[in-house]
């Protein structure tokens, strides 16, 4: 075939097939420029998933009459004009491609105002591309319909999913947009019927009203609001509790700049700050909104604008690790203790405890002599503590109230301010002794065991040039590596508490980190494990008889230690019942 040009009506369907996958991403390019031109509030009408239409009206800015056909045509927008512009990005759009792309897959109509004028405007695509412009009343602002999606594709049209799938698509994408701008009101019908009502929130109790809407009570009840700054960064909102996890992902919203992205790295360093306080396999729910200078973050990187690069990424990285593992370790008892809502609950798929907690339980023995003596052995430190006794005084009750006794020898039953406090001894007094060792091992740093015989490693060159140029950061994590050819590396010594581990795993894993995220937490986290296990064998054991002295002993230290509501495998340690729901147990007042 010979070398032609292509119309335009062609080159804007196969633009289309970059920026419209199917009806949620119409909707997102749609909403973005309501949300650009300064909506304060956006109706947004649906029918059959979006495929049979989607129709938007906001109150926004509006396009002037002699815009409305430029707005139609490719890479026409008013969001940047220059390059400086583009490196600066703090718009939602900016590609200019939208509006005809959609346009050229489906039957497009606009209708416009701008406030003052007499009049409003409304223009109808036809198939081939051309338009008709009419006048029409309308109030100020933007009315969009997009009718029969893919009707002049259909090769495009039959991978479209069921609508109750791609409504689902749609219901993500809103939630997303609706915790990204508090600011602005949404209301969402679907098949005539109405969905999603969200006011539009001015303040901190709107902000938290909206997150409670969207993810749930629970999530609002079992989560902590932060705002922290540093090195030119922002980052607010709210990360849930370890006892509220999720099987899956599907409760992670991250925002830049009030943009939804979707990022490795990003993703990684959240998950990576509940590394061991989250039940296995378990999953975080977060919202969390990173503000930046738009020049430190590329968000040209995807034709629909979902993925980001960062210029930066190992200072972000870290930034967003450490105050995530912050307001987490920060969530102790003594801090908490603002009546009922603040406690931890049991989710109900956390209530299972370890195989071997279920024998030991299940087949109880009253403790021997020797068992009591070597419990008080264990405790001798906490025994030291004097003992209090209960007071009626509820301003002076602690969080985790006084010891009334032991169950099964497992459990702490204590009465607090709010009612009874149920503690697995063995869970809290392993997540002390687990902290203990932390501190002491972080503090004094990580002292390096060199090899009677250095390992020597095959690696890629990529790897070979990282070890290299990360010398420093190879160090603080307590190894020495050379390079000893294109692609082999010498391991000369390696953190004393792993000197007996696999030292060539462990460097092809610290290499391969550092090449995804700029940093690794391999060495830490191997070290942790190890120190779980050393504070594992050195708790209190199920059986063990303790006096009321050590029991509330340990309630004081759980008050005291960072994330004492779960164990180091991410069980939770203690739970309330308050005394209303004691109440309800037994139908008092009823």
């Amino acid at each position: 075939m010979p070398i032609r040009k292509l119309s335009p009506q062609l080159i804007n369907q196969i633009a289309a097939g970059e920026v419209v996958e199917r009806p949620a991403s119409v909707l997102k390019e749609l909403l973005e420029n309501s949300l650009d031109a300064n909506a304060t509030a956006i109706w947004i009408d649906l029918e059959q998933g979006g495929t049979k239409l989607i129709k938007i009206r906001d109150d926004g800015d509006g396009i002037e009459r002699e815009q409305i056909e430029l707005a139609l045509s490719r890479h026409a927008t008013s969001k940047i004009e220059s390059l400086h512009d583009l490196e600066n990005v703090s718009s939602l759009g900016f590609r200019g491609e939208a509006l005809p792309s959609i346009a050229s897959v489906s039957r497009f109509t606009l209708t416009t105002s701008v406030n003052g004028e007499d009049s409003g405007w409304r223009y109808q695509q036809h198939s081939d591309g051309s338009g008709e412009l009419s006048p029409q009343p309308h109030p100020p602002g933007t009315t969009i319909e997009v009718a029969d999606l893919f009707y002049n594709v259909p090769a495009r049209r039959k991978f479209l999913r069921t609508e109750k799938t791609e409504y689902k698509h749609i219901d993500k994408l809103l939630k997303n947009l609706a915790l990204s701008h508090f600011e602005t009101a949404f209301e969402i019908r679907h098949n005539q019927r109405s969905v999603h009502r969200w006011s539009a929130a001015q303040d901190q109790a709107g902000f938290e009203k909206r997150v409670a809407t969207i993810c749930g009570n629970n999530f609002h009840s079992q989560s902590r609001f932060f705002d922290e700054q540093g090195a030119g960064l922002r980052l607010w909102g709210w990360v849930g509790l370890p006892v509220f996890s999720r099987s899956q992902p599907d409760m992670q919203y991250f925002f830049i700049n009030g943009r939804m992205v979707r990022d490795k790295v990003l993703a990684h360093a959240a998950k990576h700050a509940y590394r061991d306080v989250l039940y296995h396999g378990r999953q975080p729910a977060y919202v969390l909104h990173l503000e930046m200078e738009p020049r430190q973050v590329d968000v040209n990187a995807h034709p629909a604008k979902t993925e980001v690069r960062l210029r930066e990424s190992r200072l972000v990285h870290d930034f967003i690790f450490r105050t995530i593992e912050k307001v987490i370790a920060d969530t102790i008892p003594a801090k908490d203790h603002a009546g009922i809502d603040a406690m931890p609950k049991l989710a109900p798929e956390m209530v299972q405890v370890e195989t071997a907690f279920q024998q030991q339980s299940s087949s109880y023995q009253a403790p021997s002599s020797a068992a009591v003596a070597e419990s008080v052995a264990v405790y001798a430190d906490l025994a030291e503590q004097p003992n209090r006794t209960p007071v009626s005084d509820e301003q002076h009750m602690p969080p985790m109230g006084f010891a009334l006794a032991q169950l099964h020898g497992i459990y702490i039953l204590a009465e607090n301010a709010s009612g009874l406090v149920l503690v697995d001894m063995h869970a809290a007094h392993e997540r002390i002794t687990y902290e203990q060792l932390k501190r002491h091992f972080h503090t004094d740093g990580l002292a390096q065991q060199p090899l009677l015989v250095p390992v020597s490693m095959r690696v890629s060159s990529a790897e070979a040039d990282l070890v290299e140029s990360e010398q420093q950061m190879l160090s603080t994590l307590g190894l020495q590596l050379d390079r000893r050819a294109e692609e082999q590396v010498m391991i000369r010594a390696v953190p004393a508490l792993l000197a007996q581990g696999d030292a060539e795993s462990l460097v092809r894993d610290v290499l391969s980190d550092i090449s995804e995220h700029g940093s690794s937490a391999r060495v830490e986290q191997a070290m942790d494990e190890l120190l779980s296990s050393m504070a594992c064998h050195g708790s209190v054991r199920a059986n063990r008889k303790l006096s009321v002295p050590e029991m509330n002993a340990l309630l004081r230290q759980m008050e005291e230690t960072e994330r004492s509501g779960q164990c180091n495998h991410g069980r939770p340690t203690w739970t309330q019942l308050s005394v209303s729901q004691l109440d309800g147990l037994f139908m008092r007042g009823r």
